[in-house]
C-alpha cells in the first residue's frame, strides 16, 4: 500500500500561482491530480507517467497547470499559474492502477488526504 501526503494549498488571488506537492511512500508509475469542489463530483485535473514520459491534462487547465515529478524523491508536483475562482476545490493526488494514464477516478487506487485551494476574485 502506498501512502500519499499532499501540501502546498492555500488562499490566492485570481491570476496568482500555487505549487502543490504530493510525496509518496513508495515508487509509483502513474500519478494523477484530481479536484473536488463542494457539491461537485471529483474530477480529473492532470496525470503523469514514470519519468514524465507522458502527461495528460483537463482541457480547462491546459496552458496554466503543469504536472511534473521527481522519481528520486517519489514526489509529484502540480504547478498552477493563472488561477481562477473556478479552480477553487480540494485537490487530491492519487496512484494509478495501470501503466497508462487515466482520467477516471476508478483508474486510481491510493489517494491522499487532499489540500484546499481557494482562489478569490
Amino acid at each position: 500500500q502506498v501512502q500519499l501526503v499532499e501540501s502546498g494549498g492555500g488562499l490566492v488571488q485570481a491570476g496568482g500561482s500555487l505549487r502543490l506537492s504530493c510525496a509518496a511512500s513508495g515508487r509509483t508509475f502513474v500519478m494523477g491530480w484530481f479536484r473536488q469542489a463542494p457539491g461537485n463530483q471529483r474530477e480529473f485535473v492532470a496525470a503523469i507517467t514514470w519519468r514524465g514520459l507522458s502527461t495528460l491534462y483537463k482541457d480547462s487547465v491546459k496552458g496554466r497547470f503543469t504536472i511534473s515529478r521527481d522519481d528520486a524523491k517519489n514526489t509529484v508536483y502540480l504547478q498552477m499559474n493563472g488561477l481562477k475562482p473556478e479552480d477553487t476545490a480540494v485537490y487530491y493526488c492519487a496512484v494509478g492502477k495501470m501503466t497508462t494514464v487515466s482520467t477516471q477516478v476508478s483508474g486510481y487506487e491510493y489517494w491522499g488526504q487532499g489540500t484546499q485551494v481557494t482562489v478569490s476574485s
